[in-house]
């Protein structure tokens, strides 16, 4: 064999090892979780993940609870998985896409959040979950430090918004598209940023006439949390910027990132 063949020989070899390195990955562990007030739940149950295996390496389970007519569960009700002692066990990272407003369980509420300060399970917090477990923040603040932003309401509904990145040196943004635009969003105002939140990304809100912060990234305890304020309508889950943002911030939360925005080899799509 000359050079030239071993040469193209070695590299055929480590392109096949690289590939069989890649395949022995295991998938991110993602825990879904949808259910509560004002949102379409029941089609962004099966949107999210749709949008995550075009992009990531991940294996999502999902957990909608609803009532035996199929109708949501009333936003004052404590669900069931989370009367598990056990219930974070097994994953790699939580999606919360959750709107119970009116829990008002100080244990119960505090319990969901040091799940993944103790245990170090990321998270990942969406729109709805912004708004969850409001009655009970007269009592604790736990939800909202694993939040890593306070808010309470939101602008006007229905409008185009413009997302700036505002921390382009972060590897969940690094190399990301801006600005870019969401139609028919609702913009959330948010009251207070915590000391661990290191916001990515803001919009204008035409009420308030200032920025928003729309994606952040916030650490509770052990835990890593990506946050974004976004995700009213189901086109939402559908638009390719907004996902692709998303799986950046799963990737990051479970240290599957590198410092150039790109997939650690394994993580990114199986083709």
């Amino acid at each position: 064999m000359n050079k030239f063949g071993l040469m193209l020989c070695m590299a055929v070899m480590a392109m096949a090892f690289q590939a069989g390195a890649e395949d022995a990955v295991k998938p991110i562990k993602v825990l879904l979780i949808c259910g509560g007030n004002a949102h379409d739940y029941k089609n962004q149950s099966t949107l999210i993940p749709a949008g995550l295996k075009e992009r990531i390496n991940a294996e999502v389970t999902v957990e909608h609870p609803t009532l035996p007519t199929g109708k949501e569960i009333p936003g004052n009700t404590v669900i069931d998985l989370y009367k598990k002692p056990d219930w974070i066990k097994g994953y790699d990272i939580v999606i919360h896409n959750e709107c119970y407003a009116e829990v008002a369980d100080k244990d119960a509420v505090e319990s969901i959040a040091k799940a993944h300060a103790d245990s170090g399970v990321a998270a990942v917090v969406i729109h709805g979950s912004l708004h969850a477990y409001r009655s009970a923040d007269k009592v604790t603040d736990e939800w909202r430090k694993l939040l890593g932003v306070t808010s309470v309401r939101h602008e006007k509904g229905g409008r185009t918004l413009e997302i700036k990145t505002v921390k382009a040196d972060h590897p969940i943004m690094a190399g990301f598209v801006t600005p870019w635009k969401l139609d028919k969003e609702e913009l959330y105002v948010i009251e207070k940023e915590w000391p661990n939140c290191v916001p990515l990304a803001t919009a204008f809100a035409e009420d308030a006439k200032k920025d928003f912060t729309v994606a952040w990234a916030n650490t509770d305890g052990k835990a890593k949390v990506f946050g974004v304020s976004l995700g009213h309508p189901n086109a939402t889950f559908q638009n390719m910027t907004y996902m692709d943002l998303m799986a950046r911030g799963i990737l990051w939360a479970c240290d599957k990132i590198d410092e150039k925005g790109q997939p650690k080899p394994g993580y990114g799509a199986k083709k």
